[in-house]
């Protein structure tokens, strides 16, 4: 098995809660309290769950554009963890954002060719032809013509502007591409397209995506693994068959339930569960999701359950399945 491209350890992100005119800490947001996670070359790594739980900050996190409170980050085994800026600098070209909404990632007062040649012109030695020959070449191989490179990003449809997004990514020809919620803003038909699409680009460069999502149709067509996150935390994570054949955490089996099916004589078990997500401020004691768990008992409320490989690969962390295996 090869080693991980990116491995993420115990990572911890906490933001202070400031009130009062000298803006006294009278708290802190829990968005990220202890996720832990590696990837692999050619592997898609879904992060799920509901708003709110910190999908989006562990891909902040994972890119730097935000320093985690505690935990590590090592990138092809490098600790990037609390490098500054000038440290980081040789190791981003290995790691690329795309977002959420392909229109606001990208400068409109911007030409095409000016967006995909800037990461180029940042971190290569090129002259600007072959800066421009290089974003042509990206542009074609995303399925845009290389006459786009002229325009301005109002000139192009929601699904073209996300193919700017990952022509823009791929330009350093990165090891692991942090996807966050990158169809979520375009109709069915093209989320397929833009799917595809990523799928076929990791084959060709053997890319590693930490796929961000709420959308479980799109993540079970694209996912290869799936971590469940509630409150900031995984409480399951496992590969795909075995997440949605038999989901061992009752929020994962919610979620699950909860998704629509295609086929109108497919039936899935219903699982409701009740009340609204605690604050992250002020998270319940135990486990964070007793309160709306509907197997929930005495344990669950006091002691917080570790999350322990319960089948080989499959992880979950619930009191329910510890006997599972020793």
């Amino acid at each position: 098995m090869t080693a991980p491209v990116l491995e993420v350890d115990n990572l911890i992100k906490h933001f202070p809660v400031l009130r009062g005119l000298l803006r006294h800490a009278v708290g802190q947001i829990r968005a990220v309290d202890g996720v832990s996670f590696a990837l692999r070359g050619g592997e898609t790594l879904c992060l799920v769950g509901e708003s709110g739980c910190g999908k989006s900050t562990v891909g902040r996190l994972l890119v730097k554009l935000m320093q985690p409170t505690s935990g590590r980050i090592l990138l092809d085994g490098v600790d990037v963890t609390h490098l500054d800026e000038e440290a980081m600098r040789p190791h981003r070209r290995r790691i690329q954002l795309v977002f959420q909404d392909p229109y606001a990632s990208l400068n409109p007062r911007l030409t095409v060719g000016q967006i995909v040649g800037e990461p180029l012109e940042n971190f290569e030695d090129l002259t600007r032809t072959a800066r421009e020959e290089k974003a042509a070449m990206l542009l074609e191989r995303v399925g845009l013509r290389a006459d786009a490179l002229v325009k301005y990003p109002f000139e192009f449809s929601g699904g073209q502007r996300q193919r700017l997004g990952l022509a823009r990514a791929l330009a350093l020809q990165p090891a692991v591409i942090v996807a966050d919620e990158p169809v979520s803003a375009l109709d069915v038909s093209v989320q397929a397209q833009v799917i595809n699409l990523m799928m076929d680009l990791q084959e060709e460069f053997n890319l590693a995506y930490l796929f961000i999502s709420h959308d479980l149709g799109v993540v079970e067509h694209i996912a290869h693994r799936v971590a469940v996150m509630y409150l900031g935390r995984i409480v399951e994570m496992a590969d795909k068959e075995a997440l949605f054949a038999q989901p061992l955490h009752p929020y994962a089996e919610a979620l699950i339930a909860a998704a629509p099916v295609a086929d109108p004589r497919a039936r899935r078990r219903e699982l409701v569960i009740e009340g609204d997500v605690p604050s992250p401020m002020n998270p319940p004691s135990g486990c964070h999701f007793h309160t709306r768990c509907p197997y929930a008992f005495d344990r669950c409320r006091i002691e917080s359950p570790d999350l322990r490989e319960v089948t080989p690969g499959h992880w979950v962390s619930c009191h329910l399945r510890e006997t599972a295996r020793p």
